[in-house]
């Protein structure tokens, strides 16, 4: 089915400018013909799977006046569609694939978007920089990964008070059940898991709330080799 984005902004009750999701949307699927940034090509499919999925974070928990990173932000996905909604969000978008970044910083002066810094940076060794560390009010992350590996990865970035948003398919109970030790040992709880179904669609997609309630010990993240081989 066709539809504007515009119209699909309204139906989230966003407010927020339509031609810059626009502008994103087409050097996205340019830039996508010379490298591998989304294997979703449709601009339609872009909009609710990528645009609208992000956005939907922002139902989920309140992103007014904070410092959010993104980790293994991909493409920039949720960080940068919710930094197009919110223009009081400070956010750090953080991957360790250089031409990801050189692609976001682009779109970003492409947009003159203030308070929006791209990191080309392994999250395990830039955790360890106290410019970076326990200094962000929420992190998000849609990577697909194991969620032992994406909470040593994220929660160090996290101050405490603050959150980690995982965004997951639904059926993640598992996942959760087997990250138990890992959110305890990094000093967070599992507060909340969030259910939403994408506009137009019966799609329906889980984001995870963790609050950070003491800080990390400094050996943690360990590298990433460890991380991978053994999850906590």
């Amino acid at each position: 089915m066709e539809f504007s984005f515009s119209s699909l902004l309204s139906e989230m009750n966003i407010c927020a400018d339509a031609k810059n999701f626009d502008i994103f949307r087409k050097e996205l699927l340019s830039a996508n013909e010379v490298m591998n940034l989304t294997a979703i090509t449709d601009p339609q499919e872009v909009n609710l799977r990528h645009f609208a999925d992000s956005l939907s974070l922002l139902s989920a928990y309140d992103f007014s006046d904070k410092r959010v990173i993104d980790v293994g932000c991909g493409a920039g996905f949720p960080g940068l569609p919710l930094r197009l909604a919110k223009k009081d969000i400070s956010l750090t978008l953080l991957d360790a694939l250089a031409k990801r970044i050189g692609f976001l910083q682009g779109i970003c002066d492409l947009l003159s978007l203030s308070d929006v810094e791209c990191i080309h940076a392994r999250a395990e060794e830039l955790a360890a920089n106290e410019s970076y560390r326990e200094s962000f009010d929420i992190a998000v992350s849609r990577a697909v990964a194991d969620l032992r590996m994406l909470c040593e990865l994220t929660l160090p970035f996290v101050k405490v008070g603050g959150v980690f948003l995982a965004m997951k398919a639904r059926d993640c109970d598992d996942e959760i059940k087997s990250a138990e030790n890992a959110v305890k040992t990094l000093g967070a709880i599992f507060e909340k898991r969030v259910d939403y179904t994408l506009p137009t669609t019966d799609i329906t997609h889980t984001v995870l709330i963790f609050r950070k309630t003491e800080p990390t010990l400094s050996r943690y993240p360990r590298r990433f080799a460890k991380i991978k081989n053994q999850p906590l």
